[in-house]
């Protein structure tokens, strides 16, 4: 539990010393629940999928993405909160200084997450030094699902590793706090974590990252079309809910409530 506001460099300072957990949320009622029990909070595009229904990360907007950061923010008091830039929002450093400037003057967020490669060093770059905080999202992108023809887990060839690796190392020399790895072979994350001095949040990457974060939906049981190999359910969570739902419908049907107390 945190007993203040985790900083930037607080959360930086956690390398090597103590694991990083983090979870998404994309509403203020439930990341005041999160706040201060986790070290970091993702507004991230996966809203698209886990409450949108859809089949990608795709379709999210940043006019959607700031509304959702938005709301978050207006509960989040100790974690370090971070926001997605969606899917086109980035694709040239004008463009991207545009779209991230928008976000840090209509959200108090502590930084920004962007799926990248190394064609996009110089767009990072540009963020960096106008003076936000970024965090490289590397790996499996889902971003990227129709490029890659769907959810690939990388690093399994020697060249894909080392240019991955190669890949942490000119993000944390051009500036960015963190990376989020997804997606990728353990044994290569664990190299890639051990070959930078920032730190590494992992997803479907193994447990040598500097830290782990799920999609809360996934984590507690509330999505179950389908579960990834790298989720483990915490709470049953839609379970317990219809369970509670069909009480609340049982007692209006019979009249049970409201009660007595329960009226003016």
């Amino acid at each position: 539990m945190l007993d203040k506001k985790l900083t930037l460099n607080a959360f930086k300072a956690k390398k090597n010393k103590e694991k990083i957990a983090a979870i998404t949320a994309y509403d203020a009622l439930m990341a005041h629940i999160f706040d201060g029990r986790v070290d970091m909070i993702l507004v991230g595009d996966s809203l698209k999928m886990s409450f949108g229904g859809e089949c990608s990360t795709l379709g999210a907007s940043v006019g959607e993405m700031i509304y959702h950061a938005k709301a978050v923010s207006h509960a989040v008091k100790k974690s370090f909160l971070i926001a997605d830039m969606p899917f086109g929002s980035y694709s040239s450093k004008e463009v991207a200084l545009k779209n991230a400037l928008r976000f840090y003057k209509s959200c108090e967020i502590d930084a920004l997450k962007l799926e990248v490669g190394a064609d996009k060093l110089e767009v990072v770059r540009a963020l960096c030094d106008e003076g936000m905080a970024i965090m490289a999202h590397i790996g499996l992108k889902p971003q990227f699902m129709r490029f890659d023809g769907g959810f690939k887990v990388k690093g399994k060839s020697e060249a894909e590793a080392q240019s991955l690796i190669d890949l942490a190392r000119n993000l944390q020399e051009v500036g960015v706090f963190g990376l989020l790895i997804e997606g990728v072979v353990s044994e290569v994350a664990s190299k890639i974590t051990q070959s930078v001095s920032i730190p590494t949040i992992g997803i479907g990457a193994g447990g040598g990252c500097d830290g782990q974060i799920l999609v809360w939906s996934d984590a507690f049981g509330f999505f179950d079309t389908f579960k990834p190999k790298f989720v483990r359910h915490y709470l049953n969570g839609k379970e317990l809910l219809q369970g509670a739902l069909d009480s609340y419908v049982r007692d209006v049907k019979n009249g049970a409530f409201p009660s007595e107390s329960e009226s003016y």
